[in-house]
């Protein structure tokens, strides 16, 4: 008959485990944990270790104040406003966007600009017709459409004037 193979089984030492393992971090880790102390090191520096301990200090009291202010029926509304402008900025492609406020500094730079000859209303008028200038004001009549569109179905229009 078979003899049973006897089966022993060291018991495992977790404690031990993990001091080898830490034994053994310095050596695998050794890029990773200077860069951490680096990062620790510039969180001192500046300040920061201090104001994170001093945040949790006081974390009671800081969650009383948020809840507190949350609740009342203004900061519902910037909440609800600032997840809709970043749903509007999130839709707007950055290149549209950029073209929009690099036109910005150079508007102002061509309205400030040092004149040979005073702006007069005939000059204005010829760069009114200019094609880059049709389009800008084409996209700003878009937007007023759409504005006053928006403004008639969301019903934020101003009542009508009915004084004589």
């Amino acid at each position: 008959m078979a003899q049973p193979i006897p089966l022993e089984v060291t018991p495992r030492n977790a404690r031990e485990e993990l001091r080898k393992r830490l034994e053994r971090a310095p050596d695998e880790h050794a890029e990773a944990i200077l860069a951490a102390l680096d990062v620790l090191q510039e969180m001192h520096n500046q300040g920061l270790l201090e104001m994170a301990r001093g945040a949790l200090s006081v974390r009671d009291e800081i969650l009383e104040t948020l809840a507190a202010d949350a609740s009342q029926p203004e900061a519902m509304r910037a909440i609800r406003n600032l997840l809709f402008w970043r749903r509007v900025l999130g839709s707007i492609e950055p290149d549209c966007f950029q073209a929009i406020f690099q036109a910005i500094p150079d508007g102002i730079a061509r309205a400030t600009a040092p004149r040979e000859k005073p702006v007069r209303l005939f000059g204005l008028l010829l760069r009114l017709v200019n094609k880059d200038s049709l389009r800008a004001m084409a996209a700003g009549v878009d937007f007023l459409e759409s504005f006053g569109r928006r403004l008639q179905t969301a019903g934020c229009a101003a009542p009508p004037n009915t004084a004589p």
